[in-house]
């Protein structure tokens, strides 16, 4: 759930890590008379963008005044980029672009019907601006109409036996949005559409399961004192969530605490889970190719790569997880958190190490690695709500309020609106 380059990367990383940061702007304790409306950061510092090829759309200034409209006919595709007074459309065909201010509203022609951005659809407006880094894309819908989009991503296509644990999840991911709402305006959203907060795909990833599990527990979110809690998800805890300060320094809540995820007979509520357990190979050869690009991701060098001589974990957490973990190279090393292990640590097809709960085995030949093992179990970090762990508890027969109140314990489900 994130990258980082140097310092700043590095916070980028650790945040992609979560699906929602501790820091959150604080939510009301108030409820709200109606549904509030959300703004999804779906293209951030891109060179450009494509809209339409789906339904007729309209663009119009951003100030919702009476200047003048620029229509994208259904089916056409027209590709908007920043310029010198601000951002321009351009249409096929090759004609000369139609020059736009620093900031326009993108809408359907026809009220209710989707719009389209980079050939995906989504509810809802958008509001497309020009900025020092490039296009930002917003998407501004109500959170009801985000939330079908959102649950459908997060936890796939999903029959009734699986009800439970999507409406747990519309509850948790309501929460987080609900929380998050005003958190980074000035930036031009609340919440990113990636996994840096939580997945969003737009109507394409929309189930019959999804809206209704967001339907049945509409306006609903979970609160520790009556208050929105910092909520966190993860895929797959292998049977002990970790505690909040295992991962996030500032995620210290009494409701984000470790507990064993078992079954009365011992076995993990999410063993059903294909990430249960794993394991990932890196040849020599591999893993130093790989170290190079890593390395500086997390504060190192990309020259320990090449005199590697050892790479160990040095401490586990409360919940056997990796708390430190060395690089050693040549008369130089570098020690990393678990978590900073899971970037460095990039699988050979690219991805970011499944979770922290790892051990290495390390084959040297002539005092080279030759080859590096890597068996775990889980992925994410840990923190909050295993999703296969509500999967596993869904099937079984646990409500959704029982299964949020397994994963923070302490907290109620309440109304927001």
């Amino acid at each position: 759930m994130a990258d980082r380059r140097g310092g700043a990367g590095l916070t980028l990383a650790l945040l992609a890590l979560a699906c929602a940061s501790p820091e959150m702007a604080p939510g009301g304790a108030v409820p709200v008379t109606r549904v509030p409306e959300i703004r999804i950061g779906i293209v951030v510092g891109g060179a450009s963008m494509s809209i339409g090829g789906g339904e007729a759309l309209r663009i119009a200034g951003a100030d919702g005044g009476s200047g003048e409209t620029v229509d994208v006919p259904a089916g056409v595709i027209a590709t908007i980029a920043p310029a010198r007074a601000g951002l321009e459309v351009r249409f096929p065909g090759g004609g000369p672009p139609i020059s736009l201010g620093p900031s326009v509203n993108l809408a359907a022609v026809d009220s209710g019907a989707a719009i389209r951005l980079l050939g995906r659809e989504y509810r809802g407006t958008a509001e497309i601006t020009a900025t020092s880094q490039g296009v930002l894309a917003a998407n501004i819908l109500d959170i009801e109409e985000y939330l079908a989009g959102v649950v459908g991503a997060e936890m796939g296509r999903r029959g009734e036996q699986d009800l439970s644990a999507l409406r747990a999840q519309a509850v948790v991911s309501r929460t987080i949005a609900v929380k998050n709402l005003g958190r980074w305006r000035l930036r031009g959203y609340d919440l990113l559409a990636t996994v840096a907060d939580q997945a969003y795909a737009g109507k394409s990833f929309e189930t019959p399961t999804a809206m209704q599990a967001v339907e049945e527990t509409r306006g609903e979110i979970v609160t520790f004192q009556g208050l929105p809690i910092d909520a966190f998800f993860h895929s797959t805890c292998a049977g002990r969530t970790a505690a909040g300060t295992e991962v996030f320094a500032a995620a210290e809540r009494p409701y984000l605490r470790a507990i064993r995820d078992v079954k009365d007979d011992g076995q993990a509520w999410c063993a059903i889970s294909p990430r249960f357990r794993w394991s990932e190979r890196w040849t020599g050869e591999v893993l130093a190719r790989t170290l190079r690009e890593t390395l500086p991701l997390v504060g190192g060098s990309a020259e320990m790569s090449a005199s590697l001589t050892d790479l160990r974990v040095l401490d586990l957490t409360a919940t056997g997880r990796v708390a430190r973990f060395e690089v050693a190279g040549g008369s130089s090393s570098l020690t990393l958190t678990g978590p900073q292990a899971r970037i460095l640590l990039r699988t050979p097809d690219g991805a970011m190490l499944r979770s922290a709960n790892f051990n290495l085995q390390v084959s040297r030949e002539g005092g080279r690695i030759v080859q590096l093992t890597a068996e775990g179990g889980g992925a994410g970090h840990g923190v909050g709500m295993c999703q296969w762990g509500a999967l596993g508890r869904a099937r079984v027969g646990f409500s959704y309020q029982d299964i949020l109140s397994a994963y923070f314990p302490g907290t109620e489900v309440g109304r927001f609106y």
